[in-house]
């Protein structure tokens, strides 16, 4: 009896731990999707200011970098296409991060000291390696106001948020292993 209730014990241990990491990885996403919103939020304001440009030909530009020049002529399809890929890109970077931040535990610890960090680390890929290498070949902007407003988007609207929710996910994630690895030694003590 004092075995089936042990067993019991540990399979609820091992049912909230599996629900913790699930939390984990949608908080994970939730970083991503707010960085992604900020990001996005940041262009179409800078280019409706500075150019009158619509979100439909900013969304446009970054299916440009699928499609090439023909990403403007497919009207809003392409622009669903441009902001799906943002979002893709987005969380795609928040998932990196926290899978590295379960591997280096600083990450998870300093979120104000590396997420800036992380954020930089994204803009210098995006605009040196990424972009570069798609069908927008190389087309972004290169204004000064452009790339320093840019700069510190990438660092305190993109990398900041995705380390905030990373360190609150791992949070989640790290509470559920350690009830499981204590229940877990308590369990082989008693002899179960």
């Amino acid at each position: 009896m004092r075995q089936s209730v042990e067993i019991c014990s540990l399979l609820g241990v091992a049912k909230n731990h599996a629900r913790n990491r699930a939390r984990g990885w949608m908080l994970a996403l939730a970083g991503g999707l707010v960085a992604g919103t900020l990001d996005i939020t940041y262009a179409c304001v800078f280019w409706a200011l500075k150019a009158g440009a619509t979100p439909e030909r900013i969304f446009q530009s970054v299916a440009k970098g699928l499609l090439g020049p023909a990403a403007y002529q497919g009207g809003a399809a392409t622009a669903a296409l441009g902001l799906f890929l943002h979002y893709f890109i987005a969380t795609s970077m928040s998932f990196t991060f926290f899978v590295a931040a379960q591997r280096w535990t600083a990450l998870r610890l300093r979120p104000l000291l590396y997420g800036p960090g992380y954020g930089l680390l994204l803009y210098v890929i995006m605009n040196y390696v990424v972009v570069p290498l798609s069908a927008a070949r190389g087309g972004g902007s290169r204004g000064a106001l452009w790339v320093a407003l840019s700069i510190v988007v990438h660092m305190f609207l993109i990398g900041l948020p995705i380390a905030s929710f990373t360190r609150r996910a791992l949070g989640v994630a790290r509470a559920g292993a350690s009830t499981m690895d204590a229940s877990t030694m308590d369990a082989s003590r008693t002899g179960a």
